[in-house]
């Protein structure tokens, strides 16, 4: 499933050749996600890299998170789309599609649970794709969908997982789950060691997210974490957003927590992936007439890199006070900015609708990325070579701030003295030179990484041999 407001999405594939003019008979695959913001766009981008290799994408979804992927994927002709309803659930607001709609994340648990009753249609989907004499040869999974590897055995297809982490912070949240009762820290700040991994970093009680460290069978999120976890470990493999010369080290660590042999392919950065060219260019002229790349381009006239860009997803909610905060540091810190929020006298630039975040990333005049610590966000910045400002704000996104390493800092309070000093120390000071310096080498590595020959691109090219192996029976 793909979709900006993730659904269900599967890949399938003729048996054709493929763009890279090699393989024919590539096998068939399907993909099926959580639906929510955050899961969706790396899974539109890394299906027209499917599609690009010849792949077709069958996408399934729901009635309201339809549109935004056909305006997506219309140029995509080997990605088409299947629609079923969204269980009505008395808990949930009527229309609620999408986890960008809840009104809490605390309702999370009911929305999950409600996508449980999606399963009969999926399946009818299954077999009408069956019926017309095109099997998928793989699902590719939300990780939260955990009843889909029910079907995936049901019909005897391939189940792969896909996740919102890199490969570190799940080896990191699989050795939590799997962590002993007596080792588990009382206090806050007591560190946390497991047997089953060593961290390469100090990790405290106070960093991990409820409900991985202290398990209550009460805790409405605790059985979502345990058939999550059980469709995960004993899936076929495990798709990741990332590459390996950011994650390669951690790769083998994250494996060790699978059932069968299953592998973990690094296939990003997603969207670095070369699309359809006329698709590109024709995106480039229409950012050129949002006021936000306006702005921007005459920043730029003056100075580069001296814009800092602050977004906090679509799922982190800020507190009054914390809004009242930020915008006092950066009246304060003098520097321009980019935010979605009120303007700050003639300094910055807010935004109340969405915001192509990457063109705003890409764009010279920006220095810095004021972010939640979001792994999609972190690394769409660390692709394009931005240093990072990390304030974690949800679920996982502290263990994903190790990577920040040399390019980029964190914050763990909201105090206006303190996000203030971090502003500066990152766009005007020596520690932000580095890590700018440091966030472009990631870049480069990126970009290396899904062009011909990279490490990513020779993931993604083995992934869909051994799925046409698996369909064809050899092993």
């Amino acid at each position: 499933m793909v979709a900006l407001k993730s659904c269900v999405a599967m890949f399938s594939t003729d048996l054709a050749k493929t763009a890279r003019g090699g393989r024919a008979g590539c096998p068939q695959t399907e993909r099926i996600h959580v639906l929510n913001t955050s899961n969706t766009i790396p899974l539109l981008d890394i299906s027209k890299a499917f599609a690009i290799r010849g792949l077709k994408v069958v996408i399934i979804t729901t009635p309201s998170n339809a549109p935004f992927i056909v305006s997506e994927t219309s140029k995509h002709h080997n990605i088409s789309m299947s629609i079923i309803s969204f269980p009505r659930v008395p808990e949930l607001p009527e229309g609620c599609e999408n986890t960008a709609d809840l009104p809490s994340m605390a309702m999370l648990s009911t929305f999950v649970e409600a996508t449980k009753k999606m399963k009969q249609p999926f399946e009818r989907v299954l077999i009408d794709m069956i019926a017309d004499g095109h099997p998928p040869i793989c699902m590719i999974s939300d990780f939260f969908l955990s009843w889909t590897l029910d079907s995936c055995h049901s019909f005897k297809i391939t189940r792969i997982v896909s996740h919102g982490m890199g490969a570190l912070s799940m080896a990191i949240r699989n050795s939590l789950t799997l962590l002993p009762l007596r080792t588990k820290p009382s206090l806050e700040l007591d560190p946390i060691e497991s047997p089953t991994l060593t961290f390469p970093f100090t990790l405290q009680k106070v960093d991990i997210p409820k409900g991985l460290l202290d398990y209550n069978p009460n805790y409405p999120y605790a059985r979502i974490i345990v058939e999550t976890r059980e469709a995960d470990i004993n899936s076929w493999g495990v798709l990741v957003h990332s590459f390996e010369e950011l994650e390669g080290d951690h790769v083998g660590a994250f494996e060790s927590f699978y059932f069968n042999n299953a592998k973990a392919y690094c296939l990003g950065t997603f969207f670095l992936y070369n699309e359809l060219k006329q698709e590109v260019e024709a995106e480039k002229v229409q950012m050129q007439s949002y006021s936000y790349i306006k702005r921007l381009e005459k920043q730029a006239s003056f100075d580069g890199h001296t814009v800092i860009y602050l977004s906090f997803g679509t799922q982190a909610h800020l507190l009054v006070d914390q809004l009242n905060e930020i915008a006092f540091v950066l009246d304060i810190a003098e520097h321009p900015f980019i935010w979605v929020k009120e303007r700050v006298k003639e300094k910055g630039l807010v935004l109340h609708d969405l915001a192509d975040q990457r063109s705003i990333l890409s764009h010279p005049a920006i220095g810095g990325f004021l972010s939640h610590s979001g792994w999609n966000s972190m690394l769409e910045s660390i692709s394009i070579g931005v240093p990072l400002l990390a304030w974690p704000m949800l679920g996982v996104s502290e263990l994903m701030i190790p990577h920040r390493g040399d390019s980029g800092e964190k914050i763990m309070t909201i105090g206006s003295d303190v996000i203030c000093d971090r502003v500066k120390a990152l766009m005007e000071g020596r520690k932000g030179r580095k890590a700018r310096e440091k966030a472009q080498v990631l870049g480069r590595m990126a970009r290396g990484a899904v062009e011909k020959g990279g490490s990513s691109d020779k993931k993604l090219d083995q992934l869909i041999g051994q799925l046409s192996n698996n369909k064809s029976g050899k092993s």
